[in-house]
């Protein structure tokens, strides 16, 4: 992982070197995921700019994008909103599931078959490299950018245990993150505290579902084999 000083984004990272099974590793600054970029200010703008970012996925609701806007217009910058449809959090009907990380995956599993449209876009507009560098992001960086992100990596061949881990980075992030949307809305610390967790035992539980449900991260995609061999030829290399 590569960190990046953005000082009003608290979940900003670089997607790039990590190992897949046949031994290429993901480039850097081809994909990043992200909170929401809608907290760019000036404090932020050069070191983002300076990425030469040229494609923003934006995974929010089309309110929190009203509420909070979305990322400003940089020049030469893609934007693109693709919101995957699930279902609220509140309407969860398994609230006596005893395991965050089962809840989470159980979530997490519900976004991608109703979501899956949207989830499937992403993917194709990151094989694309003329959009590269890439920038995935939702309110938090956690959850729908958690699974876009997932399912991109799976599909390049990142062992499941190197996802749960990266997702699992974003604890690190959650508490600073949180403090600042308090501030914003006092209304957020009522967030039940499971919301926020991001074990890596739930990407790992995810991705068996999936795989349990289409057999492979690819077979859910269902992207033709030209977008994967894209995928592959500009966001993997061999090591030197």
């Amino acid at each position: 992982m590569r960190n990046y000083d953005h000082p009003n984004l608290f979940n900003f990272r670089d997607l790039g070197g990590y190992a897949t099974a046949d031994g290429r590793v993901t480039r850097w600054r081809r994909l990043f995921r992200s909170d929401s970029l809608s907290r760019i200010d000036p404090a932020d703008a050069a070191s983002f700019t300076a990425l030469g970012v040229r494609t923003v996925i934006d995974l929010r609701r089309p309110r929190e994008v009203e509420r909070d806007g979305r990322v400003h217009a940089f020049h030469g910058l893609t934007y693109h909103h693709l919101h995957p449809v699930h279902a609220e959090w509140e309407e969860a009907t398994d609230a006596a599931e005893t395991s965050d990380a089962r809840w989470l995956a159980n979530r997490y599993l519900d976004l991608a078959e109703h979501g899956r449209a949207a989830i499937t876009a992403a993917v194709e507009v990151i094989a694309d490299a003329d959009n590269a560098p890439v920038v995935v992001h939702c309110v938090a960086g956690k959850d729908r950018t958690g699974v876009v992100s997932a399912v991109t990596l799976g599909a390049l061949g990142v062992p499941d245990d190197v996802i749960a881990e990266d997702y699992a980075l974003t604890q690190g992030a959650t508490e600073r993150s949180m403090q600042f949307l308090r501030r914003l809305n006092p209304e957020v610390a009522k967030m039940p505290t499971r919301w926020l967790a991001s074990p890596a035992e739930t990407m790992q539980l995810f991705l068996a579902d999936l795989r349990e449900r289409h057999g492979s991260v690819r077979a859910y995609l269902a992207l033709p084999d030209a977008t994967y061999a894209r995928l592959e030829e500009h966001l993997l290399e061999r090591p030197a």
